[in-house]
C-alpha cells in the first residue's frame, strides 16, 4: 500500500507580507495530504502577523523575535510532528504535485534520508535558465558542493531523524546556514535529485540575505568547522583543505583592495596555514 506520511512544511519569514501569500496557497495547493503547515514569523514589523491570522486554522504559526532565518527554521522543525520535512522560503512557491513528487520517491526509496528537485528561476520577474555550475548532480555531492551550495532549502524533503544524526541548522551563520549543513549531510548521506521542476524560485528583491552580507566569509568558517569536527574522511579533508585556501585568498585579497588591511591579512596568514 502506499504510505501517506504527514509531511511538515517550515516556511519561516520576516517581513515579507509582500509575497508571503504565494508560498503560502503553494503550500495549501498541494495535491497531497496530510500536510501540517508551519511559518514562523521572526519577529516581522509590516502586516504579516494579519496576513497569518486570515488563514485561521489552516496553518500553525509560531512567533519570535527577530533571531535569524536559521533560528526561525530550527524552531518550526523542534515542534513539527511529521515523518517527513520540507522547508519552503518565503519568496519561493512550489507546483502542486512537488509534496506527492518526493512522498512517492520515498516510499520508492525507504532507505532514502533527503532529496530535492529542479527549479525555475526567475530574477526581476523574468526567467533565467542556470549556469552549468549550478547543475544539481545527485548521489553523493560533497566533493562538488564545497565551492557553491547546490542545494536549495525549498527544494529538499527530508526524514526528521536526519537534523537527529546530523544536527540543525548553525544559528550563528546570517548566510550559508544552508549551505553549512548540507556539508555536514553530504559528506556521509546521498542527496537524491528528482530531475523535475517543483520549485519556482524567485530572486532580484532588495531583500534577500545573500545580497545583504559576505558569504565567502561565512564558508570559511563553515569550512574551518568542518575540518575539525572529526567527521570527514582523509580524502575529504584534502579535498576541503583545497577548496578552503582558495575561498581564504579570494576574501583576503578583497580586503585587501577594500583597504580592510589587518583582516585581509588575517585571512592570508590563515590561507599559508592551511
Amino acid at each position: 500500500m502506499k504510505k501517506t506520511p504527514l509531511v511538515s512544511v517550515i516556511l519561516p519569514t520576516y517581513n515579507r507580507a509582500w509575497i508571503l501569500k504565494t508560498a503560502i496557497d503553494s503550500v495549501l495547493c498541494q495535491d497531497y495530504s496530510p500536510i501540517e503547515l508551519i511559518v514562523i514569523d521572526d519577529g516581522s514589523t509590516d502586516h504579516t502577523q494579519q496576513l497569518l491570522a486570515d488563514y485561521g486554522d489552516q496553518l500553525m504559526v509560531l512567533r519570535q523575535e527577530n533571531k535569524g532565518v536559521s533560528a526561525a527554521r530550527n524552531a518550526g522543525i523542534k515542534k513539527s510532528r511529521g515523518e517527513l520535512l520540507a522547508l519552503l522560503d518565503s519568496d519561493d512557491a512550489w507546483e502542486k504535485q512537488k509534496i506527492s513528487c518526493q512522498v512517492d520517491f520515498f516510499n520508492a526509496h525507504p532507505e532514502a534520508m533527503i532529496c530535492q528537485t529542479e527549479e525555475i528561476w526567475i530574477r526581476n520577474k523574468k526567467r533565467v535558465n542556470p549556469k552549468a555550475r549550478h547543475k544539481k548532480p545527485s548521489g553523493m555531492i560533497f566533493e562538488p558542493s564545497l565551492n557553491l551550495c547546490l542545494v536549495s532549502p525549498s527544494a529538499v524533503m527530508m526524514r526528521k531523524a536526519l537534523f537527529d544524526i546530523k544536527g540543525y541548522f548553525n544559528e550563528s551563520f546570517s548566510v550559508c546556514e544552508d549551505y553549512d549543513l548540507w556539508l555536514r549531510i553530504s559528506s556521509s548521506i546521498p542527496v537524491f535529485l528528482i530531475d523535475k521542476p517543483y520549485v519556482i524560485k524567485t530572486g532580484g528583491h532588495t531583500d534577500q540575505l545573500s545580497g545583504l552580507h559576505s558569504q565567502d566569509k561565512v564558508r570559511i568558517q563553515s569550512l574551518v568547522a568542518l575540518i575539525e569536527s572529526g567527521s570527514l574522511t582523509q580524502d575529504q579533508i584534502q579535498k576541503t583543505r583545497v577548496v578552503l585556501k582558495n575561498k581564504c585568498l579570494i576574501y583576503a585579497n578583497g580586503c585587501i583592495k577594500r583597504k580592510r588591511m589587518d583582516e585581509g591579512k588575517y585571512y592570508m596568514d590563515l590561507a599559508e596555514s592551511i
